[in-house]
């Protein structure tokens, strides 16, 4: 046999032929797997001559991700052995952990979890090892006859086939899990000790070498998920779960699920009397209560402010259009599945609109444009309906009516790259001002299929990556990641208990100018294309109030709360005295109310506490004859006899600055 020669870690080495990246990567227990010329593989994958070979660590992203898609089959295992006449659907890894769909004759049940995890943690210990096999179509339709959802996922031939009807919103990988390339097919065989099979998957892997390097994982919950994200197919059960490279960094895990679970928005809002979701309206249509509606205007007077500083110029649409206009933007040919359905009226076809560009695009074409009036920038708080389906619907975060902060800019060629760096500044510094301070970005570029001329992607993609290095945002470039008609920025944050949300985005359109046939008059006196950019800052105000609620667990700092200060008398006698201070309050803007109820007032000071309160003023003897309040915060600090001008200017001074409490 020859020898090879490959790369390791920028080092040549000359090896025996069939030598496996395990055999060169000894790099200890965190090594799991390898990247082979780039390529995520096994490490029992032989390396060939010429190829690049990097060690994958089970605790990096590519790392855990073949931990948690390991797991998943591990866990389809032991489902089948319990439930004989259970059948496969799909089982990815996903953002912190994986699952596995399974068509069963009833739902999971929280005992049948605790079965499944058993004989999973048995599955562990025995120690059996992942072995890929290549294997033609007929031989794959032979060895997963019994499994019908395997054999729809085989005839697709593809795994991007497959990929793009299986995905989902929490997907990391090909959900398919067919091998891609040059259209392979793979099967994982589970093998015991002596080589036995205990188990078999359709699978393009990578996997861990065996069950026993599963260091620690917990499986959370059960839910009912639709075949390949469609309601027209069958309804299968879905058990999720986790899994970590060590039992530290699950238990860490789990610490931060519990906390989120604190954090809610859907709990906090109910528990603070902010918003619901009333039967008799509908799923993922919210109403607003006094305390929310009091946080939603004044998140909205602070952007309009900021907009306004900026330059741009405020619309209004209306919530409804003809068909004619979402046949011309697209949205019927594209989109229509997600819009709700038509209403006919004196001969005309309307449907709720799913966004608000088109119109916007009107605004503009309601007279000629010349190059002195760009950039023109249009803004908007218009609320928009899409029919989420009903697995998706998630309180205000995933809702089917929903206000953006729309903005459309059109520009000259010139001005891109400018604006899109003006913009995302804008975006940056306004995120920051609610208490969002950690930021990366994706810039999505062209995919395979896209419209428009290259040159033009190209251009736009460099005035985005600009914008991206002017700000200074730390971003990672999405290859192909792109709508077919616009490439773009997408902004994501990270909140207080480290979850990272994607809120902003910032895309250069180029396909709406064409359809609508937008222009303006040049210097040259010629007509031109606009660019047109979409810009959504908060996302949807109900996602991005749901986001703050849950980062700032209820307690919203004293600009933003919807009640800034609640005045305890001691007794009766003291509401008087309160009532002149609350006067000078509301003077200033601030917020305030009394609390005259029968209570006592340890149980009014734990009613504030509980409703998240920033300020209490207690008020007894003492304070009404020194013409002065006890202080009282959030955090349970307390300050007796502050003169009441004093104790008024902290807090407007706290409000202005916009301060954490």
């Amino acid at each position: 046999m020859s020898d090879v020669r490959v790369s390791l870690a920028g080092t040549e080495r000359v090896v025996p032929a069939g030598t496996t990246a395990g055999d060169l990567l000894d790099g200890g227990p965190l090594v799991i797997a390898s990247r082979v010329g780039g390529q995520l593989r096994d490490l029992s994958h032989v390396v060939d001559d010429g190829d690049e070979v990097e060690p994958v660590a089970i605790d990096e992203p590519d790392g855990r991700a073949i931990l948690r898609h390991s797991t998943a089959h591990v866990m389809a295992q032991a489902v089948q052995e319990l439930f004989p006449d259970a059948r496969l659907g799909i089982g990815p890894p996903i953002e912190n952990g994986f699952y596995y769909d399974f068509d069963v004759a009833r739902p999971f049940t929280p005992d049948d979890l605790k079965r499944v995890e058993k004989r999973m943690q048995e599955i562990v210990k025995e120690r059996q090892s992942f072995a890929r096999r290549p294997v033609s179509e007929d031989e794959a339709r032979k060895k997963l006859a019994a499994e019908p959802y395997k054999l729809e996922l085989i005839g697709l031939k593809a795994g991007a086939a497959a990929d793009d009807e299986a995905r989902d919103d929490e997907a990391s990988v090909d959900e398919a899990s067919v091998e891609v390339g040059a259209g392979e097919l793979t099967i994982y065989d589970n093998l015991r000790r002596d080589g036995s099979l205990t188990w078999k998957d359709l699978c393009r892997g990578p996997h861990l070498p065996t069950t026993r390097d599963i260091p620690a994982f917990q499986l959370t919950r059960s839910a009912a998920a639709y075949w390949r994200g469609s309601e027209r197919n069958p309804q299968l059960q879905r058990i999720y779960g986790t899994a970590w490279e060590s039992r530290e960094a699950l238990k860490e895990h789990l610490r931060l699920l519990d906390e989120a679970a604190k954090r809610d928005h859907r709990k906090l809002g109910a528990e603070l009397d902010l918003f619901s979701f009333p039967d008799e309206i509908g799923s993922g249509l919210a109403v607003w209560h006094p305390k929310g509606g009091m946080i939603r205007r004044v998140m909205e007077e602070y952007s309009r402010r900021r907009h306004e500083e900026a330059g741009y110029e405020f619309v209004t649409t209306p919530h409804l259009a003809k068909s004619v206009l979402f046949e011309t933007s697209g949205h019927l040919q594209w989109y229509a599945e997600s819009m709700y359905p038509p209403m006919e009226m004196e001969g005309a076809t309307y449907y709720p609109k799913p966004m608000n560009c088109p119109m916007h695009i009107l605004i503009y074409k309601a007279r000629g444009k010349s190059y002195r009036e760009l950039p023109l920038r249009l803004f908007e708080f218009g609320t928009v309906y899409r029919f989420e389906k009903s697995g998706v619907v998630h309180g205000l975060t995933r809702a089917r009516g929903f206000t953006q902060d729309d903005s459309h800019i059109f520009c000259t060629p010139e001005q891109l790259a400018g604006e899109l760096a003006s913009l995302l500044r804008f975006v940056v510094d306004l995120l920051r001002d609610f208490g969002l301070t950690e930021f990366t970005a994706d810039l999505s570029t062209r995919p395979e299929k896209f419209v428009g001329e290259p040159e033009q992607w190209a251009a736009a993609e460099a005035a985005l990556e600009h914008a991206l290095r002017e700000v200074g945002l730390e971003y990672r470039v999405a290859e192909g990641e792109g709508a077919f008609y616009a490439p773009k920025i997408d902004v994501h944050v990270k909140d207080a208990i480290g979850r990272k949300w994607q809120l902003s985005t910032l895309q250069v359109d180029l396909q709406f100018p064409q359809r609508f046939d937008m222009s303006y008059q040049a210097a040259d006196g010629t007509r031109q294309r606009p660019y047109m950019i979409h810009r959504a800052l908060f996302g949807s105000e109900e996602r991005f109030f749901g986001i703050l609620l849950e980062h700032y667990a209820g307690a919203f700092p004293p600009w933003l709360a919807p009640v800034q200060v609640v005045g305890i008398p001691i007794t009766d006698e003291h509401v008087p005295h309160l009532e002149r201070v609350a006067a000078k309050l509301r003077e200033r803007g601030i917020r305030v109310q009394i609390d005259s109820s029968d209570d006592r007032m340890q149980k009014k000071i734990r009613t504030a506490q509980k409703a998240k309160v920033p300020y209490m003023l207690l008020a007894g003897d003492d304070d009404v004859a020194k013409d002065a309040v006890s202080f009282r915060y959030r955090s349970g600090e307390q300050k007796n006899g502050v003169p009441i001008d004093e104790a008024v200017e902290e807090i407007v001074k706290a409000v202005e600055d916009r301060v954490q409490v």
